[in-house]
């Protein structure tokens, strides 16, 4: 089984350390599959349908002969000598989604996939161990992380070429996922031995080069003025939030980031966070009618996310916006971490007393449809209030998002009872809508992070 490693060094040192000689050979051959790119065993089941993660069972009934990480799976590969294709998301993971109607569910290329490879799906709120890996290995090849991540292996389980989202067709300086398969099944057949180097040197980089470096002692007052100092390299001086300039997207809600700056004794660090939750608050990421938070916006303003919920980001913002609320004396922040817990436990809270994992982005096979709204449809529910919350959420015969328009906060809601009334219909008349898939995963970490949560929301509130 290929070794645990310890990845989290970051992109721009992956980067840099490509430069090292070692890495040539591995370089030659990722670049040989990319440039490259153009156009067995009897059958087996999927074996997907009993698993219990719901991510996994999503895949089930895919021509692609899925099998979860695990002894059986790795054993074959390797006595077939053929390369692992390891897809590792998440259910929520819009991307998943389109990946898997786009290519997993294609009949042609699941033939493909199943004669080539060995197919492995993981889903990364299971196992983040085996993420963490090739994760890791991904990054180390110039790449940017994310999900879903796709991973060629060697039958031994290290790393040699991968991705994320592979489109159907070539598309927007992306391959079509069918040619990678190609190209990579090409190069296994013809040069295996590159490949196996390749992929030894990569292994052996990651295992020895991105190791984190364990610091003795308590953080330092200098180890807090240098996550200022990155901080401020990151922020967005218009609209807030950190991301790499100068496009400043996308934007991810960094929840541990804010804490640490909001904490510090730096006034320059306690604004940008004080700025950012500010600007989340009022942006799409922020879900105006139900409350929680959305998993990232695609663009700058925090205006369009991507809409799945995910429990984790929501219990660490809950936290923040009731820390930072008391601690700038600021109303409207600790109603933001209120209606955050509000949120999880209408939404995410099972029979049984502990949370779900997360909600998927899509309803009815449409991202965001759930959340976004036409002017007509509150036209007709908010009937006289209706001027005034277009007006408020930023609601346009255009819109803002393909046609539609996504709720942020153009201008502060006012205290009436006629807009709080509105509002509240607004919701019911949401909720009776095709709602979005529940991952009912049960996560104990995730569910300590609800539960300190909670613990802050009554401290703060009573």
């Amino acid at each position: 089984m290929y070794p645990m490693l310890a990845v989290g060094e970051g992109l721009a040192r992956a980067r840099a350390a490509c430069d090292d000689g070692r890495m040539r050979r591995w370089i030659w051959l990722v670049g040989w599959l990319a440039c490259g790119l153009h156009a067995q065993e009897p059958a087996v089941r999927n074996e997907l349908g009993s698993s219990s993660s719901p991510y996994l069972r999503q895949h089930r009934d895919n021509p692609v002969h899925w099998s979860p990480w695990g002894p059986e799976a790795l054993a074959r590969a390797k006595r077939l000598e053929r390369p692992i294709f390891l897809s590792i998301g998440y259910s929520a993971c819009h991307w998943c989604h389109v990946m898997a109607e786009e290519s997993f569910s294609d009949p042609e290329v699941a033939a493909l996939m199943n004669e080539k490879f060995v197919c492995i799906k993981v889903d990364r709120e299971e196992r983040p161990d085996i993420d963490e890996i090739y994760m890791g290995a991904i990054q180390a090849m110039g790449k940017q992380g994310g999900w879903p991540l796709s991973a060629w292996l060697t039958p031994d389980g290290r790393p040699f070429f991968g991705g994320t989202y592979f489109p159907k067709e070539d598309r927007a300086g992306l391959p079509a996922f069918r040619r990678v398969c190609e190209r990579i099944a090409a190069a296994w057949a013809d040069e295996r031995e590159q490949v196996l180097a390749g992929a030894g040197e990569l292994s052996d980089y990651l295992a020895k080069s991105l190791a984190p470096e364990a610091v003795p002692g308590e953080p330092t007052s200098a180890l807090f003025e240098g996550l200022v100092a990155d901080a401020r390299e990151w922020f967005d001086p218009v609209v807030a939030g950190f991301a790499a300039p100068p496009r400043y997207a996308p934007k991810f809600p960094q929840a541990a980031q804010l804490a640490v700056l909001l904490r510090g004794s730096d006034p320059e660090g306690r604004r940008m966070a004080l700025a950012t939750l500010d600007a989340m608050r009022r942006g799409g990421i922020h879900d105006q009618l139900g409350g929680g938070f959305h998993r990232y916006s695609t663009d700058r303003r925090w205006l369009v996310p991507h809409f799945e919920k995910m429990l984790y980001d929501n219990a660490l913002l809950a936290s923040v916006y009731l820390e930072a609320g008391l601690a700038a004396g600021e109303p409207r922040l600790l109603e933001t971490g209120r209606t955050t817990l509000d949120y999880m436990l209408r939404e995410l809270l099972a029979p049984e007393g502990a949370f779900w994992a997360s909600q998927d982005a899509q309803s009815e096979g449409v991202e965001g449809k759930y959340f976004v709204w036409t002017k007509e449809q509150v036209d007709e529910v908010a009937g006289d209030a209706a001027a005034e919350v277009c007006r408020v959420f930023g609601v346009t015969e255009k819109g803002n998002f393909e046609g539609v328009s996504v709720l942020s906060l153009v201008a502060e809601a006012p205290g009436t009872a006629a807009f709080a009334a509105a509002r509240a219909g607004l919701l019911a008349a949401r909720e009776e809508r095709v709602r979005p898939g529940t991952d009912d995963k049960v996560l104990v970490s995730w569910n300590g992070l609800a539960i300190e949560a909670l613990c802050d929301g009554y401290r703060a509130l009573g």
